[in-house]
This record gives structure tokens, sequence and C-alpha cells, in this order.
């Protein structure tokens, strides 16, 4: 891979580093950022099909056969948006990764809420099966400045999926054209944050994240992080993005946790 593979993702890109191979696309980009801030501005972008010792959420390994999948890692500066709803951000970028997985697909090919979809907290699915993790970190000491990082997996075949859950665009019958869904991602991305910066705009972009949303209106099971299980059904979003459980005559705000939908 290199940065002309990627001609529409450069018009959007403040700065775009395409690497043949690396260990973590965000521990490259959060070190990079903190030693260097002011050569990277917002939307510099990191990429690479090659990713060998990738971390997910709760600091589980994520690793693809090279060429199989795409390692993306954005920095996002949100200095305006206010810190109480910056749990947000990776909603965010889950949503505009399910709408440039949704332009993966021919137009032709009904592809909704019932096809691809965001799974709380920011998960993307083909088919009820993930295509797609994020995970945001905080640059050390910019607490304006979010490294957000996505792998999805692209043209993995099923002998190659790491869990019988996960899927890929080219299993699912999507085209596979990287500069494109990054492209998409990107500029979805940058929309969504720049409109949320105000009331009536964040209100906008809840809704719309709600109606990309797979997980609302289902049953759920949520193991939290204190090994307790959760289960009810997923009722809607908080002010803060906390996923409301109806357990009973209850609802419980679960701001992290990992969410089984049951049906």
């Amino acid at each position: 891979m290199q940065a002309g593979d990627f001609p529409r993702t450069a018009t959007i890109a403040r700065r775009l580093d395409v690497l043949a191979h690396t260990g973590s696309t965000n521990a490259d980009l959060l070190a990079s950022v903190a030693g260097q801030p002011d050569a990277y501005p917002h939307l510099s972008v990191l990429v690479t099909d090659d990713q060998r010792s990738g971390r997910g959420r709760l600091d589980r390994t994520w690793t693809a056969p090279a060429g199989a999948a795409l390692a993306i890692s954005v920095l996002v500066r949100v200095p305006h948006l206010p810190s109480d709803q910056r749990g947000w951000v990776p909603l965010i970028a889950g949503a505009a990764m399910t709408l440039a997985i949704r332009g993966q697909f021919a137009p032709d090919v009904p592809v909704d809420s019932s096809r691809v979809a965001l799974k709380w907290p920011n998960d993307v699915l083909i088919d009820g099966a993930k295509v797609c993790g994020i995970l945001s970190q905080v640059v050390p000491g910019q607490p304006d400045a979010i490294v957000v990082g996505a792998g999805v997996n692209t043209r993995m075949t099923p002998a190659q999926l790491p869990v019988p859950t996960a899927t890929s665009l080219a299993i699912a019958g999507a085209d596979v054209d990287l500069d494109r869904l990054l492209a998409d991602y990107l500029r979805g991305l940058d929309r969504m944050l720049q409109t949320a910066v105000s009331a009536a705009g964040a209100a906008n972009v809840r809704a719309e994240i709600q109606r990309l949303c797979g997980t609302l209106g289902r049953d759920v099971r949520v193991m939290l992080p204190d090994d307790r299980v959760l289960e009810g059904t997923a009722a809607g979003l908080d002010d803060v993005g906390r996923l409301v459980v109806a357990v009973g005559g209850e609802s419980v705000p679960v701001a992290a946790g990992d969410v089984i939908h049951v049906r």
C-alpha cells in the first residue's frame, strides 16, 4: 500500500500516512501526536493493511492476515465539543463507519439497519456478524485530541475469520474499494463531529446514531466490567451516549460492557 492508492482520501485527510506494515496504528499515531502535536492537524490519518499488534477494547488483541483487513487511525481535535459530550465520539465514529460500509454495496442491494448496523458501543455488523471494531484513545496531555482506531475486515476469507461471529466485506458480497471506504468514513466522521458542536446539531447527530444502531429495541445480555451480567431490553441512549437497558421496571445506564444481542 502507498499514498497513491488513496486519491479520494487525500482530498479529505489533513495528513495521510500509509504504512506497508506496523505493529499498531493507534499506538503509532498516539506517540507521534504526543511528540509533535503541531505536525498532526485534525483528520490526520494513519492506515495500513498489515497491522501486526493491534489492540481492541478491553485490551484485547486484534490481528488479521496481511491484506485481509484495513487498520485506520484518525486524529480528531474536538476543542469545541463539551467534555461531557465526548463519550459520543466513539459512537459517532461507529455511525460514520456504518454509513461508509453501507456505501460499499452495489446501489441495487438493500442495506438498511437490518443488514448493516451499528452495535453499541462501536462495532459495525453485517448480517449480525462483526465486520469492524473501533477503539478511541485520548492523546496523553492533550484532552482535546482523540485518536480513533478502526479495524475493518475487508478481504478476509471464511477460513481467516478470527471467530465464527465475524465477517468481512468480501464474504458479505460488498465491494472492497479501500479508498472510497476511507474517504466516506472520514467525511461522515468530520460531518457529525462538526454538527455536534451546537445543541441543536448534537440532537440531530444523536438521532442519526439511534437510527443506525441495531442494538436499540433488542433484548440484550450485557457483560459488565465487574463481571456482573445485565439482561433486559436496550431501550435507548442517554445524554452522554450510555446504553439504557430496561430491566423490569428499572432503567439502567451502561457506560461500558460487552453486549450480546439475544434476538
